[in-house]
């Protein structure tokens, strides 16, 4: 078989045979096939296009160059969920103990955060003594013991899919919907999801800008789904304003705590509910979305949602009492308030702006190496169509640099105020099965 074969018959729009996508990931894996020729494939696929068969098997040969982890010992139907990223995204805070609550086992795998904040880990290390370097053994026995955990990544997780991003970033391919559908997926898979629910996010805030866009991305990847045997379900929600009003690591901490204890902001604890309802019929424990929400909503009115959140961070050496004494979180040395420069209603967010901010005052990585401040980030006192008055403060900086003319400066630059009435963002776009 030779790579130049393969790159014409994409190249002419023909769908590739499952000999041919598993030599090109095989190959290009072990550094047999040149960047070049690699990058002349993922051009083919950028233009033409793949087929959904071709999909669900560049995802399956992406997940098996590399470690694939077996849950099968967890019992029950393992049920992941992944979001496309966004600001102030903590729903799986919420979720993981919420829909652990209610019986269903929720394997975590997750990463440290390169941007806006922290990743999931990361934000959960705010919590003094909580740990994720756990063996894949003691992972898979608190689950079956507390029906939750979280733990860190593996190192050879989906090599493939490293690769090949790292060539999509550099050649201008990264904006392939089936590239990008296969790597979300090859990972989830990988992860040992049984099946898996998806937060595709659309926004000024989103990877994907429009809503046809989005709704591509979230159908391709349902369909992958099917295709590999994973029941899979994807919402499409709004990003054009940060979910929440906090961002920051221990911020967000503490934001999640307020929501498990039911009052939490009105968008992320209906985004966390519409997630955390699929998450509950695909693991069978419930028949139908309305039913399970109604499960869900019980949890956090009895409490029971956040007892499973102590149970969960004690199980995995944290200090559980930061859920009724939130001020033992890290806590930035300065809150600065921004100040409404005029009388209006908030119209407008640019939201990776606003993230970007966070990230000025540490909350965020540039780089991999970059160390994280765990205490700082931003608390949005106002958001989309809310009345404000000048003088009146809009967020509130958690800092620890006295300092920060141009956070604030970047601030105003990102929050849009004007006289007339704006129309509320919509929430939740649209839902996709593989029905």
């Amino acid at each position: 078989m030779r790579m130049y074969d393969i790159i014409t018959k994409k190249r002419d729009g023909l769908a590739l045979s499952e000999a041919e996508i598993r030599y090109f990931i095989t190959e290009y894996t072990n550094g047999n096939i040149p960047d070049y020729q690699a990058s002349a494939l993922l051009m083919a696929i950028y233009f033409n296009d793949m087929t959904d068969e071709e999909r669900g098997l560049i995802t399956m040969a992406m997940t098996e160059s590399g470690d694939m982890i077996d849950l099968s010992a967890i019992e029950g139907i393992k049920v992941d969920k992944h979001s496309t990223g966004g600001v102030g995204d903590t729903t799986t805070l919420i979720l993981a103990p919420l829909v652990a609550s209610l019986g269903v086992p929720v394997a975590k795998m997750s990463g440290r955060g390169l941007g806006h904040t922290g990743g999931t880990i990361d934000k959960l290390e705010a919590i003094p003594g909580f740990h994720v370097e756990i063996t894949t053994e003691e992972f898979i026995n608190l689950v079956n013991k507390n029906k939750a955990a979280v733990v860190g990544q593996t190192g050879n997780l989906t090599p493939a899919d490293k690769k090949l991003y790292s060539l999509r970033d550099v050649t201008a391919t990264v904006n392939s919907i089936p590239l990008i559908a296969s790597s979300i997926m090859s990972k989830k898979i990988a992860s040992g999801a049984d099946a898996i629910v998806l937060d595709v996010k659309v926004g000024s805030g989103a990877f994907m800008e429009e809503l046809e866009d989005a709704r591509e991305l979230a159908r391709a990847m349902v369909s992958i789904g099917r295709h590999v045997d994973r029941q899979t379900m994807a919402v499409i929600s709004d990003m054009n304003q940060p979910l929440g009003k906090a961002i920051g690591n221990a911020l967000e901490v503490k934001e999640a705590i307020d929501t498990l204890k039911g009052h939490g902001p009105e968008d992320l604890t209906e985004l966390c509910l519409t997630l955390g309802s699929q998450m509950v019929v695909l693991s069978g424990k419930s028949g139908s979305i309305d039913e399970a929400k109604s499960l869900l909503k019980e949890q956090l009115t009895n409490g029971k949602a956040l007892e499973q959140f102590k149970t969960f961070i004690t199980a995995q050496g944290g200090d559980a009492s930061v859920v009724d004494e939130p001020n033992k979180l890290p806590t930035a040395q300065h809150q600065i308030e921004l100040p409404a420069q005029a009388d209006g209603i908030v119209a407008q967010f640019d939201c990776n702006s606003v993230g970007a901010a966070a990230a000025m005052l540490g909350a965020g990585r540039t780089t991999k190496d970059s160390v994280i401040d765990l205490a700082v980030g931003i608390v949005l006192n106002k958001k989309i169509g809310d009345h404000v008055h000048e003088g009146e403060s809009l967020a509130t900086i958690h800092t620890n640099h006295a300092d920060i003319t141009q956070v604030k400066e970047k601030l105003y630059n990102s929050i849009h105020i004007q006289d007339e009435e704006v129309k509320l963002p919509t929430l939740i776009y649209d839902t996709i099965t593989n029905s």
